[in-house]
């Protein structure tokens, strides 16, 4: 358990919080929520003991160990991908390294006593499945395993974050602090990420701007606001709901009271000349006096909602896009294969698949910004497009003009009043018009551009992960606005609460064909049993297709009983000899720990009884596949578990303390044993 006391952080002049107190427990998960710049990433940072408060203490039991999501992969670009994934736990990687540096050393310099403390740690850390951890949570935030070898630095920006994430996660802490850990993930790997931290035991601390993935992860919500810190029970939902209702009920405790202020001060006005009602007069000021003290005006909040404002200028015709036969390759990699897609006015499209699969690529050829092998793009009559692209980079060029002069560029003929107002609406305030555009935060460059949208008066919107870096509140004013929007919209977003909200029909790339169904999100999941938001469904499905394609064709005349008979014969064979070859790995590993059996022991001997058990490890593992893929008594995860469970119990044989007995003059012996 964790507990915070009176905790208070200053800027200057400026208090972000103060007189917070709660704990965090076991099993709980946090939904650290507030507007930009209240303190949110600052309170996880106190937490974590890299910022000091300016009041109040955090108390963290010495025996907690704190997994942070950094966002420093520079530190790591020459490294392997898993390595860096490995490297979460410091105490582990470093026995790690120690123990290759020992196996390094020549015969004569072996050092069998430093060596036990070393595999002491090693073993005390689970080392022996941190690699296969660290493979697992890779996999799951979406790097295969054929990645794992490479340096980091043949990554993208936002798959190195996925990294970093890896890291934190696989290190095994006692306690996760998440600082908008989904950026950058794709629908598969927030899901993914959203059933780990579930399962995660220890008090979890996350901020995110992801509504969603706040209602799915969190058990209690930690809002930074009015200049403390409240927490709320329930996910984002209940709380946002809570919090409304609570700041009503106070307002209107406020009101009455000052009502009643008021009738009593009438009292007083009217009475207090005469001499019979002096008493009761008096008595009313005492009163009055007394709930004045009472009386606190309510702090304003740090919530701010900017305005988004779509007015088309005209509506465009019935058909607004059409799509023949889009083909898009990068090298030998082809991502677009012959899309063709019929967007009509009015039409809500969420274009949905996993990273890397051409959407974004797909908004860029509709746009002309990106050239298509094959195929063609025609718009409709009277289509006016308001684009917001993933990477406002180029429409920025190079940032040299101010935020001010930037937006004026699409005020023709307005005055500088009318330009300011715009950045109002945006939330942009007069010193924010002085900023350099490439200066802008995310957040700033994101509303700055809706702006420049807002005057163009479109009434076709492409919008390109236009959440990806706005606050919840700009994402809860977005969706009102685009719900009310009259014209054409078609995005791609990775919010799963933004998409369920605004499409009414979801257009999913796959690769090898182009799923369209007109309808809610819920509604396509419901009819087609295929929830792309669901890792599970996703990845089982995708497999299952594989091995449909992979599998050799069957007779066309099978008898079904002969059938069953031969494949439950051959999984009595194979079970028979897996219990043969894990018997005499036992004898092996009884004989290998027996007292003094090294020092007596030739080196031959030794050597053949080890490519003896590497051979049987790899017997055992092939045999217990092939009765999985003999399709009776073995399904997929029991396979899998059994693997693991094997892979377990040989590392636990293999690994056990009686090596710690070995002396100087068997550092041979020893070193071969480790390669085995």
């Amino acid at each position: 358990m964790i507990s915070i006391s009176n905790l208070a952080k200053d800027f200057g002049d400026r208090t972000l919080f103060s007189n917070a107190s709660f704990q965090l427990n076991p099993g709980e998960r946090y939904g650290l929520v507030g507007a930009n710049g209240s303190g949110k990433t600052t309170l996880l940072n106190i937490i974590a003991g890299s910022i000091d408060p300016t009041e109040g203490q955090v108390s963290i039991p010495k025996s907690l160990r704190l997994g942070v999501l950094k966002q420093d992969h520079f530190l790591y670009d020459q490294e392997e991908i898993l390595a860096v994934a490995i490297m979460g736990n410091a105490e582990l990687w470093d026995a790690m390294m120690e123990k290759e540096r020992i196996l390094a050393q020549p015969e004569t310099e072996f050092d069998a006593e430093r060596f036990s403390i070393v595999e002491e740690t090693v073993q005390r850390l689970d080392g022996y499945t941190a690699e296969a951890r660290a493979a697992s949570v890779l996999e799951g935030l979406g790097l295969p395993a054929e990645t794992h070898r490479q340096p980091l630095s043949t990554l993208s920006g936002g798959f190195k974050l996925r990294v970093l994430l890896a890291q934190v996660l696989a290190s095994a802490p006692d306690v996760l602090l998440l600082d908008e850990p989904t950026n950058h993930l794709d629908i598969l790997s927030i899901r993914w990420l959203e059933k780990f931290l579930q399962a995660f035991k220890g008090p979890v601390v996350v901020i995110s701007h992801d509504h969603r993935f706040l209602d799915n992860v969190s058990t209690q919500i930690l809002d930074v606001d009015y200049d403390t810190v409240q927490l709320y029970n329930g996910d984002y939902t209940h709380f946002a709901s809570a919090k409304v209702s609570e700041r009503t009920r106070r307002e209107k405790e406020i009101d009455n009271r000052a009502r009643e202020i008021a009738h009593h001060q009438d009292f007083i006005d009217r009475f207090r000349a005469k001499a019979s009602k002096a008493r009761q007069a008096q008595s009313k000021l005492r009163l009055i006096q007394k709930k004045a003290g009472e009386l606190q005006e309510l702090p304003g909040s740090s919530r701010r909602y900017p305005t988004f404002r779509f007015t088309p200028l005209r509506p465009s015709g019935r058909d607004v896009l059409k799509i023949s036969g889009i083909r898009k390759a990068f090298g030998d990699n082809e991502v677009l294969h012959g899309v063709d897609l019929l967007v009509h006015r009015g039409d809500r499209v969420a274009i949905m698949g996993p990273n890397g699969i051409g959407k974004s690529t797909l908004l860029k050829i509709v746009m002309g910004e990106l050239e298509a092998d094959e195929g063609t793009v025609e718009w409709g009559y009277e289509t006016h497009l308001g684009y917001f692209a993933q990477d406002h980079e180029e429409e920025f060029q190079g940032g040299k003009e101010t935020t001010e002069q930037w937006l004026w560029n699409f005020c023709a003929g307005r005055d500088r009043g009318f330009v300011r107002a715009q950045m109002g609406l945006m939330l942009f305030t007069k010193d924010d018009g002085e900023k350099k555009v490439s200066a802008l935060s995310g957040g700033e460059a994101a509303r700055l551009v809706f702006s420049r949208i807002a005057l163009e008066e479109p009434n076709v919107l492409i919008l390109d992960e236009p959440t990806n870096h706005l606050d919840l509140e700009s994402i809860e004013a977005l969706v009102v606005e685009l719900e009310r929007f009259e014209g054409t919209l078609i995005l791609v977003s990775h919010d799963r609460w933004f998409v369920s909200r605004l499409a009414t029909r979801v257009v999913e790339i796959k690769p090898d064909e182009v799923t369209d169904y007109p309808g809610t999100y819920e509604e396509y999941v419901h009819h087609s049993g295929d929830d792309h938001l669901d890792v599970d469904r996703v990845v089982l499905k995708a497999r299952r297709e594989k091995k449909k394609k992979t599998k050799k064709p069957v007779p066309s005349v099978v008898d079904p009983a002969k059938e069953i008979r031969r494949i439950k014969g051959d999984r009595d064979e194979l079970t028979d000899r897996i219990a043969s070859a894990e018997q005499r790995v036992d004898d092996i590993d009884e004989t290998l720990a027996a007292p003094g059996f090294y020092e007596n022991a030739a080196s031959e001997e030794i050597a053949v009884l080890g490519n003896e058990r590497s051979e049987l490890r790899k017997q055992i593992k092939t045999g217990i596949r092939r009765v999985g893929d003999t399709g009776i008594g073995v399904g997929a995860s029991q396979r899998q578990h059994r693997l693991t469970q094997l892979d377990a119990a040989l590392g636990a044989y293999w690994n056990r303390p009686f090596r710690r007995k070995c002396t100087t003059s068997s550092a041979t012996s020893l070193r071969f044993m480790m390669n085995v």
